[in-house]
């Protein structure tokens, strides 16, 4: 089919674009600058200039396919709230030109917070009424009228450039000479591989299923001890624990997420799709850190 994918030129866009094209769908990939078509029109998309900002545009292209995939989103950790705002209306915007149709709208959401601490998240989980995220993807896709929507929940998603939240952490250790988790380092992360978020994206839009919620994830949860110390041995960096106390000087916005469990489940996203991830762990991953990109 011809699917419309946001955030096409971005680190899951690119090879969620390259696994469509490679499954013989056509894709209409956003992009925002010359940089940006020059990318997709190399993998064999067509491109649509555009931007989450601009409305227009989003549902200029979601008017010109039978399926979007929304994977954009404003990485401004400094305005998150803002980003978060720019997310619901380009959704709501989105949804505005699919509704009445049979076209599905996949939305990107997150698996943190939807489970109490030691807790897996699953995909039975509801996001609750109270969560204190500003990020409302998949409150506002799950709510609209007569489309039909789904989820993508995803993990920490990595290579060896970038590593979810992780990335940051990666950044703090060579700025700081130092890699730090807090406490015993005893809370997990979950997380899976980029080739098999993609691969799952395909999947997902494949199975045309409204209303369903799929968790992204290889590791239920890797602890932050063995991350830090992945970390230092890639970067050449002592490891040392930090207090609670400590964790905000040494992570910045970072310290709200580095001792809290991020768990959560495949089981059922596994069994609903046949996904079977196959990439690098993310212990592995970090131990083959860029370090001129990270």
């Amino acid at each position: 089919m011809r699917v419309f994918v946001t955030g096409a030129t971005g680190f899951v866009g690119i090879p969620t674009v390259k696994e469509l094209i490679g499954a013989g769908h056509k894709v209409l990939g956003m992009a925002r600058s010359e940089e940006g078509e020059k990318s997709l029109a190399g993998i064999g998309a067509d491109v649509h200039r555009g931007s989450l900002e601009d409305l227009e545009s989003l549902r200029t292209g979601a008017a010109a396919a039978e399926a979007v995939i929304h994977l954009g989103f404003v990485h401004d950790w400094s305005n998150f709230a803002q980003s978060c705002e720019i997310d619901r209306r380009a959704i709501e915007a989105l949804g505005s030109v699919l509704a009445g149709s049979d076209r599905l709208l996949m939305v990107t959401s997150g698996t943190a917070g939807l489970a109490g601490p030691g807790q897996l998240a699953t995909e039975e989980d509801d996001v609750s009424p109270d969560f204190p995220s500003p990020r409302v993807s998949e409150q506002t896709a799950l709510s609209l009228k007569d489309v039909r929507a789904s989820v993508v929940r995803l993990p920490q998603v990595h290579n060896t450039v970038r590593q979810g939240l992780l990335t940051y952490a990666v950044a703090m250790a060579r700025e700081k000479g130092v890699s730090a988790y807090v406490g015993e380092g005893r809370n997990r992360w979950a997380a899976a591989h980029i080739s098999d978020v993609a691969r799952l994206y395909r999947l997902a839009l494949e199975k045309n299923e409204a209303g369903a919620k799929y968790h992204a994830v290889d590791e239920e949860g890797v602890p932050m001890l063995d991350i830090a110390h992945a970390i230092g041995r890639s970067l050449k960096v002592p490891v040392k624990s930090i207090s609670a106390e400590e964790a905000p000087a040494h992570f910045g916005w970072l310290a709200m997420f580095a001792s809290h469990d991020l768990v959560a489940s495949s089981e059922k996203t596994r069994k609903m799709l046949g996904w079977n991830p196959v990439g690098p762990g993310l212990i592995a991953d970090l131990e083959r850190v860029d370090v001129a990109d990270s």
